[in-house]
């Protein structure tokens, strides 16, 4: 079983940087892809950005190409998203997840099996 519990959220204006965490625990995740999806409200679930812990490739969505980057510290066993230059629309609830697949690109989120609580982001215009 595999443990994920997420942090950093927050109230931030149009054009900050926020970092969320997300600490993970349980055995052999390190063969897993980690996600990050979020929510807005009245609206579905929706990929945001992956990691694969092996080799740290990462992929991202359109809409966050270029302000959000993903990684992970081996050291500490955790996923964090570094969240640059964010806008209203970036508004959602956030959460950290992982797929027990390691080769396959993961976006949709029914392919993942582990999810954390989420952590609440605010963006203000």
């Amino acid at each position: 079983q595999v443990l994920l519990v997420e942090s950093g959220g927050g109230l931030v204006q149009a054009g900050d940087s926020l970092r969320l965490s997300c600490a993970v625990s349980g055995p052999t995740f390190s063969s897993y892809v980690m996600g990050w999806f979020r929510q807005a409200p009245g609206k579905e679930r929706e990929f945001v950005a992956a990691i694969r812990w092996s080799v740290g490739s990462a992929w991202y969505a359109d809409s966050v190409k270029g302000r959000f980057i993903i990684s992970r510290d081996n050291a500490k066993n955790t996923v964090a998203l570094q969240m640059n230059s964010l806008k209203p629309e970036d508004t959602a609830v956030y959460y950290c997840a992982a797929d027990r697949s390691p080769l396959r690109v993961a976006v949709q989120d029914h392919e993942y099996d582990y999810w954390g609580q989420g952590t609440q982001v605010i963006v203000s215009s």
